[in-house]
C-alpha cells in the first residue's frame, strides 16, 4: 500500500523477479481506472488479476470481498504467495481488513518525511515499511532519519528498509525478510 506515484508497481516488478520461481506467486492488482499496472506486472510471469472500482462507485481501496472473487481467478494452491498491490492512498486501504497475513507500506522520499505522522493509521497498521527512491536523497531536501523516526512514533517496532525500486539498492533485506515471512507461512 501507498500513495500514489511512490513506486508500487517498480518494487513488485523487481521484487517478483528476485523471488520468482524460488516463491510461486501472484498478484492482483487494484486501481480505479486501467490496467497499466497490470500489465507491466504480467511482463514478470506471475499470474495477474485486474481489479478496477470504477465499475462499482470508484471506491479508493479494495475490500475483502473483492478479493474473494478476484482469487477465484487464481490457482492459490500453486502458489506460495498471493500480493494484493491496493489502490494508492495513505488512508483508506489501511482501514480495510482483506485477509493479509502481512502489509507492507512504501513511502517514497518524494513524498515528504512526515507522511507517517500525518496518516498513522496506515504506518500502524503495517508490518514493514519500504522507504523507496532512495537513490534520489542526494537531490532532495529530505530528513531520512526523521521519516524513520515518525515511521517508529507511529510503530515502534516496524522494519524499515531504505530502498531503490530503480537500481535495487537495498533490496537484498526487504527480499530476505519478504522470504522470511513466505517461509513461515509455508512451513
Amino acid at each position: 500500500m501507498s500513495s500514489p506515484g511512490s513506486g508500487k508497481t517498480t518494487t513488485l516488478e523487481k521484487t517478483l523477479a528476485r523471488i520468482m520461481p524460488d516463491v510461486t506467486s501472484a498478484v492482483i492488482v487494484g486501481d480505479i481506472c486501467t490496467t497499466h499496472d497490470a500489465d507491466r506486472l504480467a511482463q514478470t510471469g506471475a499470474p495477474v488479476v485486474q481489479v478496477n472500482t470504477d465499475e462499482f462507485g470508484g471506491d479508493c481501496h479494495l475490500a475483502a470481498h473483492v478479493i474473494e472473487k478476484a482469487v477465484t481467478n487464481i490457482d492459490l494452491e500453486a502458489i506460495d504467495l498471493l500480493i494484493v498491490e491496493n489502490i494508492g492512498n495513505l488512508v483508506c486501504p489501511a482501514e480495510f481488513d482483506i485477509g493479509e497475513d502481512a502489509r507492507v507500506v512504501v513511502l517514497s522520499v518524494t513524498e515528504g518525511e512526515d507522511k507517517p505522522v500525518k496518516y498513522p493509521l496506515m504506518f500502524r497498521e503495517c508490518d514493514a515499511a519500504l522507504l523507496n527512491k532512495i537513490d534520489l536523497l542526494p537531490y532532495l531536501d529530505y530528513d531520512k532519519k526523521a521519516a524513520v523516526a515518525y515511521i517508529h512514533q507511529i510503530h515502534p517496532d516496524m522494519p524499515v528498509f531504505e530502498i531503490s525500486a530503480k537500481t535495487e539498492d537495498g533490496f537484498d533485506p526487504w527480499i530476505n525478510w519478504l522470504k522470511s515471512k513466505v517461509d513461515q507461512k509455508i512451513n
